[in-house]
């Protein structure tokens, strides 16, 4: 059964329904469930179906299409001598199948694509000349190599060049899909069980299927990935190697804002790692963006270029955090640290993220789902008086929502140095900013906030369970 998904099963049952030739790109990160997507959709039944396999030269690759082709129904036993002929006994396959529409799902794509192989040429060809000329084949391609679709294939000027009809990118379970999963397995967690899960994993649906039910968060999490036995002990390494044929490039930026809990701009990021500024830094920053790696978010009141990239995804800021340098070898690491400071230090900057994360939902909480609002944040050392604000909700309505986001393991007690700490931060953005708009003070928080002579001076508060709407 799948989870979620609902949007992308829409899309991709209207464009089965289409009355004309479909090409497709389904893309995202490794384990996010594009393969599962895409068979669960169709139930399974394809003209045809292949996967590309890693690390193969191109006969093999040949030789493993030639199997596909054998068990869709083609007849020619032996192995195509290029791509051409490849391609051209998949059109023989589909002119003589009696399928209404023609789906045809080609998996792991990129591993296809060897050296001088003229694998690209041969689908240009392919879609070009025999595909788009029918009204009846549905083709599908799919892979975790996002950098290959979105370069090779989105971004092709050449024969490619604005052929792919629907492309769809897989992005990891929201909160609300992360406790749709775990109820559809009867995972007996809480909101802020899963919270916990999703500061660490994310919600990538693989690793979730490595969830014990049977076994607290911590230990889950020790099982996973400090058990030198764990599915996700190398997971970094792996991750980025399947996304990018040469992830050095992609790594460098990784390390160097790994690093900066507030993000580094453009310019920041480029001393940093040593590169030149272009449309080669601009092609690096963008790939880790659409993988969901990384996110930029404007600081209020500046230039377009002064946008600070942050990491945003919720495993490689733990990686960098508790695992980069082989930092531990304890096999349950996570039991022994769960009330450790140093966890609870992560765990501030992980809810962060994961609240940058579910905006729509935080704005959903403070009803203005349906107003224009750009979301930034923002920091000052202007007068040697330095303040920074988390998230700062800037409203169509002449409102600006000042966020401060505060994880605890109970309700949060809003003291007189809490409360003086944001005020100084709503006072300095006030007097620098110059705004007119008025401001309200927010907290997001994991259970809410004590009531207390303090807390009503907050105009309004987010708990961790309204990121799950």
């Amino acid at each position: 059964m799948i989870v979620g998904r609902k949007t992308e099963q829409a899309l991709l049952k209207k464009a089965f329904e289409s009355d004309k030739s479909e090409f497709i790109a389904v893309y995202g990160r490794r384990r996010v469930g594009k393969t599962f997507l895409v068979r669960e959709t169709f139930d399974y039944n394809f003209t045809f179906q292949h996967s590309g396999v890693a690390q193969l030269s191109m006969r093999e690759q040949l030789k493993f299409f030639r199997e596909s082709l054998l068990r869709s129904g083609s007849k020619c036993k032996t192995i195509p001598k290029d791509w051409t002929e490849a391609f051209h006994r998949l059109e023989e396959l589909i002119t003589t199948s009696s399928e209404p529409k023609k789906v045809v799902f080609i998996d792991e794509t990129p591993w296809m694509d060897t050296p001088r192989s003229g694998f690209i040429t041969a689908l240009e060809y392919f879609w070009n000349t025999f595909a788009s000329a029918r009204k009846d084949v549905m083709l599908i391609i799919c892979g975790s190599a996002t950098s290959w679709i979105i370069n090779k294939v989105l971004k092709n000027h050449g024969g490619l060049h604005n052929r792919i009809t629907l492309r769809i990118s897989l992005q990891p379970f929201t909160l609300g899909e992360c406790k749709e999963y775990a109820d559809s397995i009867n995972l007996p967690a809480t909101c802020h069980d899963i919270v916990e899960y999703y500061m660490v994993i994310g919600g990538v649906a693989f690793y979730w299927t490595m969830i014990d039910p049977a076994k607290s968060v911590a230990q889950n999490i020790d099982q996973m990935i400090f058990s030198s036995t764990g599915q996700l002990h190398n997971e970094f390494n792996e991750l980025y190697d399947s996304l990018f044929s040469n992830p050095e490039p992609y790594l460098r930026i990784i390390n160097s804002l790994g690093d900066n809990r507030a993000g580094l701009t453009r310019k920041e990021l480029i001393n940093k790692v040593s590169m030149k500024s272009g449309s080669q830094t601009t092609r690096l920053l963008e790939d880790l963006e659409e993988c969901g790696f990384i996110a930029k978010t404007g600081s209020y009141g500046k230039k377009i270029n002064d946008q600070r990239y942050k990491i945003i995804d919720s495993f490689t800021l733990f990686y960098f955090q508790f695992l980069k340098g082989g930092k531990t070898t304890d096999p349950e690491f996570w039991v022994h640290n769960y009330l450790s400071p140093k966890r609870y230090s992560w765990a501030g900057v992980a809810f962060e993220r994961v609240c940058l994360q579910h905006i729509s939902q935080i704005k959903n909480k403070l009803g203005i789902a349906g107003v224009a609002t750009n979301a930034y944040s923002w920091q000052t050392k202007e007068d040697g008086d330095g303040a920074q604000i988390d998230l700062i909700l800037e409203r169509a309505d002449n409102i600006i929502n000042i966020c401060e986001i505060k994880f605890s393991a109970s309700k949060f007690n809003m003291d007189k140095n809490t409360m003086e700490s944001l005020m100084h931060k709503a006072e300095r953005f006030m007097t620098v900013t110059k705004t007119r708009k008025a401001i309200h003070l927010t907290m997001i928080t994991t259970y809410g906030i004590l009531q207390n002579a303090y807390s009503n001076q907050i105009n309004s508060e987010i708990t961790a369970e309204d990121l799950f709407s």
